[in-house]
């Protein structure tokens, strides 16, 4: 038996991989990842046997992941931004819990990455700098309802809201109720950032407003922040205010 770790690799650039990330990678004999990620660590993959699949078929490479590593080989299993987000940090670990004892891998647990909700952030500025929602609108996982509930939760309580896969070619839908339910209790002129691709070569910032931010290019690779109540943006930067004001004149 060896080890199983999961690995968040950051939101694209090298450079924003944890030194842990890398170390472990290089250690690693197998790299088991969707076909996308792995594309972002090729450069730290030579000599390795690599498990690489395409969307939806998650749960088969995290069992043939799981599989080697219970034949002895160190494995990891590489996530974009941080694994333990919407990764695959908990579908490893139910597949290793699930075995019995005496065919268990050993869980090398989850090393933390730069999630893509924080890349995009500091493109954007300040905008988390209070509390903040974090949702996906995929409704391959969680029913639509449910999602819709979260959001209308979010904007009643005013958080500024991070939203994951935001729209795909199929689901162009969602993102206008997202809009529909945050117009109930903000200001149409609340900001809104759009990052696509942060820190990745072809990165793209967009500031909007919840009145006009469906009409930009979103897509899978992008990430939405919609600011709160006191969210604003100068000179280019979106700033969500954490109170300081409220402490001392002049912020």
């Amino acid at each position: 038996m060896a080890n199983i770790t999961v690995i968040g690799i950051g939101p694209g650039s090298l450079e924003d991989m944890t030194p842990r990330a890398r170390k472990a990678i290089e250690r690693a004999q197998v790299v088991a990842g969707y076909h996308t990620y792995i594309k972002l660590v090729e450069p730290l993959l030579a000599g390795k046997e690599v498990i690489g699949t395409g969307m939806m078929q998650e749960i088969d490479r995290c069992r043939m992941a799981v599989a080697r590593a219970a034949e002895g080989a160190e494995t990891v299993v590489v996530s974009s931004g941080d694994a333990g987000v919407y990764g695959m940090a908990g579908l490893v670990l139910e597949l290793v819990l699930q075995r019995p004892k005496e065919q268990r891998p050993g869980y090398g647990g989850t090393i933390a990455g730069v999630s893509a909700v924080n890349a995009a952030a500091s493109v954007l500025g300040a905008p988390l700098m209070h509390d903040f929602a974090v949702i996906s609108l995929s409704n391959l996982l969680t029913p639509w309802e449910l999602i819709e509930r979260r959001v209308d939760m979010a904007g009643q309580g005013d958080f500024v809201l991070a939203l994951y896969n935001p729209k795909s070619k199929k689901r162009v839908e969602n993102i206008e109720r997202v809009r529909e339910i945050l117009l109930k209790y903000r200001d149409p002129a609340t900001p809104v950032g759009i990052v696509t691709a942060a820190t990745r070569p072809d990165e793209k910032k967009v500031l909007s407003t919840l009145a006009d931010f469906t009409k930009e290019d979103i897509n899978m690779f992008s990430l939405v922040v919609i600011g709160n109540s006191q969210t604003y943006v100068k000179e280019g930067w979106m700033i969500t205010p954490r109170g300081y004001g409220n402490k001392e004149a002049g912020l």
